[in-house]
């Protein structure tokens, strides 16, 4: 491992600009855009240029950075504001102000999961500037909803079909927001706990087939818990209230808003929530590398990035390119953060992964049988806090006063007897907004600038590639990890004292990598600790990613390196949209020995026998291995090892544990049952296709089961002409959850879910060579050309240019827009 002493100050080094610094008017290079406009907006110093291209990425030209930020912000909200307002809305627990008092619980758990500490002390945990730089992009955010205000036909159209104006934003609320940053322990200290109160005995056997765990530790339950008495089911739903995104239902009993907007709009009387879906495969993950230059075509290093999250329109990730003296950042971001999070700088090249450092626990208080607002800590009753608000509500007289309530580890979740159980997160603490670290490290100009910056890197966990036009790649992880001297994270823990953190780690603790031997970094969610480091074995987290698209992308990897190929950028492209899925190789090789006199089983048996585990769309062999794997072998498996009350996991048993027990399946069946397990399973399968998808096997596609929607949020309330203009489908897709084009679906309805939306690979130093693609499109605007644009281009594997200089830049735009000060 490569060792050197942290450089701990970015340095601002001035980059040149492509073109002079912009004035009023407007250059011409190249093809002119289509159309040109103009306006005026608040906040900025001096002239900007937005040059918007054929794919609708904005490429920002300002004269002062803190003027790119923001015509950042004004472009953002120009193309999502009702994501954006949204996104504020709900994180800042203001939806019951225009939706109703059906908002009103899920708006106080999201109030309970705000940042509450020092802002002075916030503010400066992310670097010098940080909150100059949230003040401008705010500022053109609020000056483009200033313009909706006097022209009321900018605003999008879910603003005219709930009957509401976007709000205001504060530089804060950039920051005070913490429920996106997909930090999911919690909710698995408390299956963990059900597990083992169902399994009695036999609870660590349950749990270990459950979920896989690496290193491969055996979680303790603490003396004194009662693992079955935790409410587990208003827990989940609790913690979901607090961090999950927000979808619109209908309620047949409850009132219609018939009278308050269009007719397009069904109703609007109860709200639930995106979270993550029990029945979801492996909801989400990530893949990066970075290639050195002896090992590519074009002697640069190659930066590949594609980003897995929950599917929607519109899409999570927004491309834009920010140019200013001393910054000139192009990749994507989220639309309501300023910055570039997976990139390049014209210098440096960056993308993320999740780290998945454990971040949270599950205290679990005694209370005071005379006063539950207390709870035992160090043998004393210590008084929780209490935070009351009011809570506006449309339709109502008066606000809703509601209370949070919080022991000195955090937010009280629920209560029940003379118990309270709070959640203990990290990215509550100082500095851990989610991914707004980045705008300190997008503008680094070497590997020691990058990594002071993500030492100061605090949520969630991430694994960071990286490159330069100098030809060195390396790797760092970055977030702050929870010091548990006497307790591994797993499970819930009593809240008396016995079970404090100790502060966090620090950075320079966790493993990273510059210019390996190897010559290429590559991470997929899997464990990527060394096991000959310290922190292997000392809690940095245990519940990774199933490790399957990391071992196909590794094993790609070395077959490259030993076969001395040179990869190239559409390599990576292809790598990206790769279908083979490890796991059913593996599976495959069990049935490869296997025959039955069964005719239906003998033909699903063949069918797979004469597979070799590619996920391709057209596949039926595809088909029918999902539905065996995933559902029947799955039932047929926990119903031969567990007991009848154990059960309840079947669904949630983990691939890599199931696999493992069928190759080795002494100690939990014979041979002969394991065999059984395996061919008793696919006749119901086989059935199933049949009934859904016809008799005839050859007619069967996984593309037929396997369909990608992005499905907007209001999809549920709208009539079907409108939902048809707001969901974008695309039709069947290959793929899975275990490739590295990973396209995870609901195993009831096996609807694409989650995967790549965004996708990147970057030629280090010839930037205009770099490829990139977002989905449904660039814009939230669902009358927008760049609402749905890009989806069948993803769908297809394919990817456009990402003009970085502006020469290029001039030949790609469609559209031109000139900015002056208000």
């Amino acid at each position: 491992m490569h060792q050197r002493a942290p450089f701990r100050f970015a340095s601002r080094l001035a980059l040149p600009l492509a073109a002079a610094l912009i004035a009023a008017g407007c250059s011409s290079l190249g093809t002119a855009p289509t159309s040109q406009s103009s306006a005026k907006i608040a906040g900025l110093q001096k002239p900007a240029e937005v040059l918007i291209d054929q794919w609708g990425v904005p490429h920002i030209y300002a004269g002062t950075t803190y003027d790119a930020f923001v015509v950042q912000g004004y472009m953002a909200a120009r193309d999502r504001l009702w994501q954006m307002d949204l996104w504020r809305k709900r994180g800042l627990g203001q939806m019951a102000q225009d939706f109703g008092p059906a908002w009103v619980e899920s708006d106080k758990a999201a109030r309970a999961v705000l940042f509450r500490g020092d802002m002075y002390r916030e503010w400066l945990a992310y670097g010098s500037d940080s909150k100059r730089v949230a003040e401008a992009f705010v500022a053109g955010v609020n000056a483009f909803v200033a313009q909706t205000q006097a022209d009321p036909r900018l605003l999008p159209e879910e603003f005219k079909l709930l009957g509401y104006q976007p709000s205001p934003w504060a530089a804060e609320d950039t920051v005070r927001i913490r429920h996106h940053g997909l930090t999911l322990n919690f909710t698995g200290e408390v299956d963990r706990a059900q597990a083992f109160c169902d399994g009695k005995q036999n609870g660590a056997r349950v749990d270990w087939l459950r979920r896989e765990l690496v290193p491969d530790v055996k979680p303790q339950i603490p003396e004194g818990l009662e693992v079955c008495g935790l409410p587990g089911k208003e827990l989940k739903r609790a913690y979901a209230l607090a961090t999950a995104s927000p979808r619109f239902t209908k309620e047949n009993v409850k009132l219609s808003v018939q009278d308050m907007a269009p007719k397009q709009l069904l109703a609007l009387s109860e709200s639930t929530l995106n979270q993550p879906d029990a029945n979801t495969l492996a909801s989400y993950g990530s893949n990066n590398w970075t290639i050195a230059p002896g090992m590519t075509t074009t002697g640069r290093p190659i930066l590949a990035n594609d980003p897995h999250r929950a599917h929607g329109a519109p899409s999570l990730r927004y491309i834009s390119h920010i140019s200013a003296p001393g910054m000139d950042v192009i990749g994507a971001g989220e639309p309501f953060l300023p910055g570039i999070s997976i990139g390049h700088n014209g210098r440096i090249a960056f993308g993320l992964t999740r780290f998945y450092m454990d971040q949270e626990d599950l205290y679990v208080y005694e209370t005071n049988p005379q006063n539950s607002k207390e709870y035992k800590y160090q043998g004393r009753w210590e008084p929780m806090t209490r935070v009351a608000e009011s809570i506006a509500v449309k339709g109502a007289a008066q606000p809703v006063i509601v209370e949070n309530w919080y022991t000195r580890h955090g937010p009280v979740l629920a209560a029940e007897g003379n118990k309270a159980y709070a959640l203990r997160a990290a990215w509550l603490d100082l500095g851990m907004a989610p991914y707004f670290g980045s705008m300190d490290y997008m503008r680094a100009q070497d590997f020691d600038q990058f990594r002071a910056a993500m030492n100061r890197w605090g949520a969630p966990g991430e694994n960071q590639v990286y490159a330069d036009s100098s030809g060195n790649i390396g790797w760092i992880p970055g977030g702050l990890t929870p010091i548990r001297p006497n307790w591994d994270g797993l499970t819930p823990v009593p809240g008396d004292g016995r079970f404090e953190w100790t502060g966090y780690r620090h950075g320079d603790e966790l493993p990273w990598e510059f210019n390996p031997q190897r010559g290429y970094v590559v991470t997929a969610n899997e464990n990527n600790v060394p096991p000959d480091h310290p922190l292997y074995q000392k809690g940095i987290g245990y519940e990774w990613s199933d490790s399957a698209r990391a071992q196909r992308l590794h094993g790609l990897f070395e077959n490259a390196a030993k076969d001395g190929k040179k990869l190239s950028v559409a390599d990576s492209e292809a790598w990206q949209t790769d279908i083979v899925a490890v796991p059913a190789q593996r599976l495959l090789k069990l049935l490869a020995p296997l025959q039955s006199s069964d005719a239906q089983t003998a033909q699903g048996l063949a069918l797979l026998q004469g597979w070799d585990g590619t996920m391709a769309k057209d596949s039926a062999a595809a088909a029918l291995y999902e539905v065996w794997s995933n559902a029947t072998l799955k039932k047929a498996l926990t119903d031969q090892v567990l007991a009848a009350n154990q059960r309840r996991f079947a669904k949630e048993t983990s691939a890599t544990r199931m696999i493992a027990v069928l190759e080795q399946p002494q100690g939990w069946m014979s041979d002969t049952e394991r065999d059984q397990v395996l061919l008793s399973s696919i006749a119901p399968a086989m059935q199933w296709l049949q009934t859904k998808l016809g008799a005839d096997a050859k007619s069967w596609t996984w593309g037929s089961l396997h369909q990608a929607i992005f499905v907007h949020p209001l999809a549920g309330v709208v009539d079907a002409a409108t939902q048809q203009k707001f969901n974008v489908g695309v039709g069947g897709i290959g793929g899975s959850w275990a490739t590295p084009m990973a396209t995870s679906y609901n195993v009831d309805t096996y609807q694409l879910t989650s995967g790549a939306s965004f996708r990147m690979v970057v030629d280090v130093g010839n930037w205009d060579a770099s490829r990139v693609v977002n989905t449904p499109g660039q814009s939230g605007n669902p009358a927008s050309p760049h609402y749905r644009d890009l989806a069948n281009t993803w769908a297809a594997g394919q990817y456009f240019p990402l003009a970085y200089s502006r020469s290029a830049v001039e030949k790609a735009a469609r559209e031109r827009i000139a900015l002056t000060p208000q």
